[in-house]
């Protein structure tokens, strides 16, 4: 049915990991050997319970390109950072090697859920952008979220998405990938 989600990949961190691909073709955490590609115009991932091994450590995203993430400094973004305890305040990303989220703790109650919208991820013509939407409980004990949007300034097919932490591993997560049937 057109408008659907069609689940393509699935990982739930059993132990803690360095960093979570979904998608990447066998590069993918899940092993199911699922990439990006244009059976769907726009794809999800979506994310739940995700906490640190190391306090105060962020989850950054790279997007993979044949499996292997993508380090040139060509990332950008821009978003909104929402705090329910203080003012919020804007946040770009130029030149960067990753997207950086909020820093986060090492229980539940420290944890991290979001959904990423990828736009032309398989299009080599086009560069891959994402929509963000974050909801963190941060070291500090506050709620707070995120709304924005990125791209890979670079024009060329991306098959995946990685999550990592900038510092020890994600202790805990669940996450999905999902297309958006056409």
């Amino acid at each position: 049915m057109s408008g659907s989600l069609i689940k393509i990949d699935e990982f739930t961190i059993s132990s803690a990991v360095s960093n979570v691909i979904l998608g990447g073709g066998s590069s993918g955490s899940s092993g199911a050997n699922v990439s990006i590609d244009s059976t769907y115009d726009v794809y999800i991932l979506q994310y739940t319970n995700a906490f640190m091994s190391s306090d105060g450590a962020r989850i950054r995203v790279r997007f993979t390109v044949s499996g292997s993430p993508d380090t040139s400094a060509n990332y950008q973004g821009a978003r909104l950072d929402m705090y329910a305890t203080q003012s919020f305040y804007p946040a770009t990303t130029t030149n960067s090697t990753y997207l950086n989220g909020f820093s986060l703790g090492t229980t539940n109650s420290e944890s991290s859920k979001g959904i990423y919208h990828l736009f032309n991820f398989p299009n080599s013509s086009e560069k891959s952008f994402i929509t963000i939407e974050l909801q963190e409980t941060n070291n500090a004990g506050e709620n707070a979220g995120i709304m924005g949007s990125a791209l890979l300034n670079t024009a060329q097919a991306t098959d995946g998405i990685q999550l990592f932490a900038d510092t020890g591993n994600i202790a805990s997560g669940s996450f999905f990938l999902y297309g958006l049937a056409k």
